[in-house]
């Protein structure tokens, strides 16, 4: 094993990502950076890890770099055009038994997929409805459909009428064209 260590600066430096996207990955792979206190660096703590940690980080870097390559190759050949523009609006209650007024709505390009994912944090999470939408549209309807609602997160909300949040998304889907 080698123990030489670099600092996730460097890292970052290295693969052309900034030190917080380092962060996430070395999160993901479960890697936890040594601090230590750096004269360079006006005797701050600088967080570090070792080569071979590095390498799992680059491979990652790299991997999903390759990823996002062949998304947007498909993306230019037509492949991935419609999953990335078009998808659907969804309303979702998180739980619907404990606490029916709190509620989650934003575009997915697969809405099986998103609630699956959802339901890691939210397991009684239930799909209300979905319509058509255009990415675009997203920002739009949620300003739309949770007026005089409680904002609780990015995409979470809490109400007085859940009715009325479902007939208001009835509503601006009515008035939009079909995406296409």
């Amino acid at each position: 094993m080698n123990d030489e260590l670099i600092s996730v600066i460097q890292v970052g430096k290295q693969l052309g990502k900034k030190k917080a996207a380092i962060f996430k990955v070395m999160k993901r792979l479960g890697i936890t950076a040594l601090k230590r206190r750096d004269s360079d660096s006006g005797n701050q703590f600088v967080a570090y890890i070792t080569q071979d940690e590095f390498g799992r980080v680059r491979s990652e870097v790299e991997a999903r770099r390759a990823s996002r390559t062949n998304e947007s190759d498909n993306y230019r050949n037509g492949d991935g055009f419609v999953s990335a523009e078009l998808g659907e609006f969804y309303l979702i209650r998180l739980e619907p038994d404990h606490d029916p007024f709190r509620f989650k709505v934003g575009f997915a390009a697969n809405v099986t997929e998103r609630l699956r994912a959802l339901r890691c944090s939210a397991p009684f999470s239930v799909l209300v409805k979905s319509w058509p939408c255009r990415r675009l549209w997203e920002k739009t309807a949620i300003d739309c459909v949770t007026a005089d609602c409680e904002r609780l997160h990015t995409e979470v909300f809490r109400c007085n009428s859940f009715e009325m949040v479902l007939e208001r998304c009835e509503q601006f889907f009515k008035m939009m064209p079909p995406p296409r």
